[in-house]
């Protein structure tokens, strides 16, 4: 009897440590993307046409994609405030304004359509929670060892569209 509820338990775990994941079932064909990339500029299309820099002229940025479907984006604002405390947890609510508006990042699993020029982010974790568990589907294009998404879905919300652009680095 012990087993069984041992045996119960433990399956009820393994259920919900996995209910909650996208399930990556085949490795996603990324030998052209898979490595290491680093920011180019990140712009944002206004509804009425208008363009703007939201991480400023140089954004600082990461992304990583592995071969076995994995990856995670990193983005900053290149000049944001230092906290004058020296303690994030006493930051002013001006300094983490400013440092949220100054951050994007994400992790998780992706799957690469070569023919419908498509990257889907299986968001498992985010800097910007509304994000977590979703899937973001991004059209893109790749020459030159650059790569370069459109965003329709931006932490901006509304109908703001973000053009990023990424520098294969290895």
């Amino acid at each position: 009897m012990k087993k069984l509820i041992l045996l119960t338990g433990l399956l009820t775990i393994m259920i919900h440590a996995f209910a909650g994941k996208p399930q990556n079932n085949s490795t996603p064909d990324s030998t052209d993307l898979t490595g290491l990339w680093t920011l180019v500029t990140v712009e944002n299309i206004n509804p009425d046409g208008s363009k703007t820099l939201p991480y400023g002229i140089s954004p600082k940025g990461l992304l990583v994609f592995d071969k076995s479907g994995n990856y995670a984006i990193q983005i900053l604002k290149a000049s944001r405030p230092k906290v004058e405390a020296g303690d994030k947890n006493k930051a002013t609510p001006e300094e983490n304004a400013a440092l949220v508006k100054g951050n994007n990042s994400h992790f998780g699993t992706y799957k690469i359509n070569k023919d419908e020029k498509t990257i889907t982010f299986y968001v498992e974790n985010a800097f910007y929670p509304n994000w977590e568990g979703t899937v973001q589907e991004r059209f893109y294009t790749l020459s030159n060892n650059e790569l370069k998404y459109i965003v329709r879905n931006t932490t901006n919300g509304g109908d703001i569209t973000a053009v990023v652009i990424w520098k294969k680095m290895i």
